[in-house]
């Protein structure tokens, strides 16, 4: 571990993080209820070998709850946890009073149903892990009514957490009730029009709602309770997991989702505009666009929508060292469609930026929102609206304006002491004009996907030499192929060898070395993903991450962006996890961290000066790990 930290720490990259979702984690097949679980014990195993694999934080998915027909992380909840990566096991321990008997965890391992090892079984999961709250729950009230002592901490835990939780926890329970006596429809779909605008009443009727919640509250109180106390059990075995990765000296960091859940968007449905939709514009990588149907946040409702974001942030920022923002463009340029049209892709390519679309007139309900003015876009009239050059200037006041969210995020970063460096945006294939301004005034970087660089285009934003050390390197994503299968299909398409030229150019300081450099990479595939790994170590970023996928040798896809697979979602490390891994590094088949890190000091002419001895050492350490000795 020492090895490795003094490389990077030469190298000045601040940070390591492992990116694989809580779900993904390895199971011991004892325990295994078809899901990854963070604080069970094969978990913390796993964070223990993380950490001396070199790496110094894990960056999880979106870890809200997710229906049982939607997998997605990214459509879960954003205030309430996710019962998909329940420790079952845990609720038998002691420290919960033994809650679950033994024989409950038994059968609910046994009832998993046989498939793929490297596949989570999402709907068994979501299904028994609601079972054994649901027992843990009732055990619990019978136990606590008859004074058992086992079951005390346990029902003071639960007070302060319920106390705690008050803003969003009657709302997020009273959802869950409402939607269960519906049959499990969304809101949308309830008969009853007073429930769907419960939260946001129409003028002159806020007394009669308040009302009815307080009546729907006492009538489902039960139900209410139940699903409190499961969400107290899961924010704590959240808890205890961060501190456990604190003892190891791993950071965790979250993920703060762009969408809302149903749940989520009515509990707080006054906030967000009606008529519009939020979605992504076409783009390089989608020329399409993608109509993701999640609500839009209301410009006239800006205080109550900062106070919304900053409880949002606080919570985030208690439960976790860092948060990655998804689709930060969300908020500050939001892309948005017209809906209700009955064609959302059609409506999502016509669409247009919320606060850049001053005179257009099939957007003229946009007008009212427009921060720039007429003459700050750009005058080319071929230049597409959702374009990076669209806004063409800002003034400083207007430059606020667009980072008024941001600066409600790093309000919040700071009011738990840390600063911009524990917020990672995810910018990839376009970075609007706006956000640029955004960013830059807060000291931000962006994701670099070398994955996808464009070799034609030297300014390409996905290229390594233009990136900057706020900048967040990696080599692809949880919606990108594992490089892996990548480098495989550049080795079909006749593309690899211009792969290697360029990261020879990239990771040999001398030029005559390059030739040969590219050669050797040419003919070793799997040599050519080291140098991929090599070429985010060398850059100027201080910031990489490794989804797991890449950093363990897999070639299956985590997630195909845009299109309905069963397969989404539901990737996973096996319980022999790291037998495979170890089996993968006889080959270079998997990243050998101590490798990558000798080739990118070798960038930086490291052989040649004082830094030499340490080269040396990692050119053992990879061997060593090629052989198969890992680091204890």
């Amino acid at each position: 571990m020492g090895l490795l930290d003094d490389a990077r720490a030469v190298l000045e990259v601040d940070t390591l993080l492992l990116g694989i979702p809580d779900r993904s984690f390895p199971s011991a097949p004892d325990a295994d209820t078809g899901a990854g679980a963070p604080d069970a014990p094969a978990g913390r195993r796993f964070l223990e070998r993380v950490r001396v694999l070199g790496f110094t934080g894990v960056q999880l998915a979106p870890q809200g709850d997710t229906s049982a027909d939607d997998p997605s992380p990214y459509d879960g909840t954003l205030f309430a946890r996710g019962r998909i990566a329940l420790a079952v096991g845990r609720l038998a321990d002691p420290d919960w009073g033994g809650l679950l008997g033994a024989d409950e965890v038994a059968r609910l391992v046994a009832g998993r149903p046989p498939g793929d090892p490297q596949r989570v079984a999402y709907r068994y999961a979501h299904a028994a892990h609601g079972r054994a709250l649901a027992v843990a729950h009732a055990a619990f009230v019978r136990r606590h009514a008859a004074c058992d002592v086992h079951v005390a901490d346990v029902a003071a835990r639960l007070d302060a957490f319920t106390r705690a939780a008050r803003p969003w926890l009657e709302r997020a329970a009273l959802y869950e009730v409402l939607a269960d006596a519906a049959g499990g429809t969304s809101w949308t779909a309830w008969p009853d029009p007073l429930p769907r605008r419960l939260w946001a009443p129409p003028p002159g009727s806020e007394a009669r709602h308040a009302e009815r919640r307080r009546a729907l509250l006492a009538e489902h109180a039960d139900a209410v309770a139940r699903w409190a106390f499961g969400q107290m059990v899961l924010h704590a075995q959240h808890a205890a997991v961060r501190a456990h990765a604190r003892r190891l000296g791993l950071a965790l960091w979250g993920d703060l989702q762009v969408g809302f859940s149903p749940q989520d968007e009515w509990s707080h449905l006054a906030l967000f505009l009606p008529g519009y939709r939020l979605g992504a514009p076409p783009s390089r990588t989608n020329p399409e666009g993608q109509p993701w149907n999640y609500p839009v946040f209301d410009p006239s409702r800006a205080e109550a929508v900062d106070r919304f974001f900053a409880m949002r942030l606080d919570k985030t920022f208690a439960e976790y060292d860092g948060v990655r923002i998804d689709h930060p463009h969300g908020l500050v340029c939001p892309w948005v469609y017209r809906a209700g049209t009955g064609d959302d892709r059609r409506a999502v390519r016509g669409g247009a930026r919320l606060f850049a679309t001053p005179d257009a007139p099939d957007h003229p309900a946009l007008a009212r929102f427009a921060i720039v003015r007429p003459d700050q876009l750009n005058p080319d009239p071929r230049t597409p609206r959702h374009a990076d050059d669209w806004v063409i200037a800002l003034t400083p006041e207007q430059e606020t304006r667009y980072g008024r969210l941001f600066d409600v995020a790093l309000a919040a970063a700071r009011r738990h002491g840390r600063d911009a460096r524990a917020l990672a945006c995810e910018v990839l294939s376009t970075c609007p004009y706006p956000l640029r301004r955004v960013l830059e005034r807060h000291g931000l970087g962006r994701f670099r996907v070398t994955q996808k660089a464009d070799l034609d285009d030297p300014a390409d934003g996905y290229r390594s030499e233009n990136a900057e050390p706020p900048d967040w390197m990696m080599v692809g994503t949880h919606d990108t192929a594992p490089i892996w299968a990548v480098v495989r299909d550049w080795d079909r398409a006749g593309t690899l060898r211009r792969r290697a030229e360029y990261l020879a150019s990239r990771l040999a300081p001398d030029a005559p070395a390059r030739a040969p450099l590219a050669a050797r990479l040419a003919a070793a595939p799997a040599l050519l993903v080291h140098a991929q790994f090599a070429d985010l170590f060398a850059s100027r970023a201080r910031n990489v991450q490794v989804f797991f996928t890449d950093a363990f040798g897999l070639d299956a896809r985590y997630n195909r962006p845009g299109e309905i697979h069963e397969d989404n979602w539901t990737l996973r490390l096996a319980a022999d996890w790291e037998a495979r891994y170890r089996e993968r590094l006889a080959t270079d088949g998997a990243l050998n961290l101590p490798l990558a890190l000798a080739m990118a000091l070798r960038a930086r002419g490291a052989e040649r000066d004082a830094r030499a001895p340490l080269v040396r050492r990692l050119d053992a350490e990879a061997e060593a790990w090629r052989r198969g000795e890992l680091p204890a």
